[in-house]
């Protein structure tokens, strides 16, 4: 068995580190070229420089960008956190004809690919004037976050026992005061852990910005599209220091998931909660 099991383990381990030297080589190259003076047909460049950090901030406002991305990134992790926590508790807690199916619905946004929905939700926003506006960029991205709050927040909220809130209404609580006062420091770890997951996923979230945002209402992932793909002659150190940005905020939100969230705990309560 173990003879058999080492070409198995040898290719695991041989296709982990060609994806890892790939990676690292990608990676390095673009933060290598942010700062390279000149770099052609050479193995290094000719010299290093930060000026080009210096000119796509100038360039492509990047201060207004990352304004308008966190602005549309909080907005919808509050907004979602307000619709989906209390959505989330009567999924839990409530039988009712048709649950099943709007727990189906609630999986479509997430498992369906987001420009399969995101074109007919782009247009429903233009036909309203929205799109092309902030507003109409966290209305988007709504669509996705609100099921993702609720699927996350469903399992928190079972896990809790009824007998907790049977003892405050005992008591005299109303349902207001048993949501704010004995569940909400409950689920303060449920929603800090949903609250980051969307703010990871708004931030990185392009077909639906792209699809409705305008001159001023881009992200930082549409800005970087649109300095590689728009008409002009631009240096790529540029390009490249944008990318360096973007990578740079995104690890950095993920090493915050990660210090809050188990992956692992997450796909074991959605597969539980798909086999009921």
């Amino acid at each position: 068995m173990r003879l058999a099991a080492r070409p198995v383990v040898w290719l695991t381990w041989g296709a982990l580190i060609f994806f890892l030297v790939g990676l690292a080589g990608v990676v390095g190259a673009v933060v290598t070229n942010s700062f390279a003076e000149t770099w052609f047909g050479t193995w290094l460049p000719d010299g290093y420089t930060g000026k080009w950090y210096g000119e796509a901030w100038r360039d492509y406002r990047l201060l207004d960008v990352l304004v308008v991305t966190f602005q549309v990134a909080l907005s919808v992790v509050a907004v979602s956190v307000v619709v989906g926590v209390p959505t989330a508790y009567v999924l839990a807690r409530r039988d009712f004809p048709g649950k099943k199916l709007l727990t189906v619905l609630f999986l479509l946004p997430i498992l369906m690919p987001p420009m399969t929905y995101g074109i007919p939700l782009a247009t429903v926003l233009y036909k309203f004037q929205l799109a092309g506006s902030t507003a109409g960029v966290i209305a988007a991205n709504l669509v996705p976050a609100v099921p993702f709050v609720v699927l996350t927040m469903t399992p928190f909220i079972e896990q809790i026992d009824t007998k907790i809130e049977s003892a405050a209404r005992m008591c005299g609580a109303s349902t207001f005061a048993i949501f704010t006062r004995v569940l909400a420091p409950l689920l303060v770890p449920g929603v800090l852990a949903a609250s980051i997951l969307v703010l990871v996923r708004t931030v990185g979230m392009f077909e639906l910005t792209f699809l409705t945002a305008g001159p001023t209402s881009q992200t930082l992932v549409v800005s970087l599209y649109e300095a590689m793909s728009s008409a002009g002659i631009r240096p790529q150190q540029m390009v490249d220091s944008m990318a360096v940005i973007y990578t740079g905020s995104m690890l950095v939100l993920l090493v915050i998931a990660l210090r809050f969230v188990n992956p692992t705990q997450l796909v074991t309560r959605l597969d539980d909660r798909l086999d009921t």
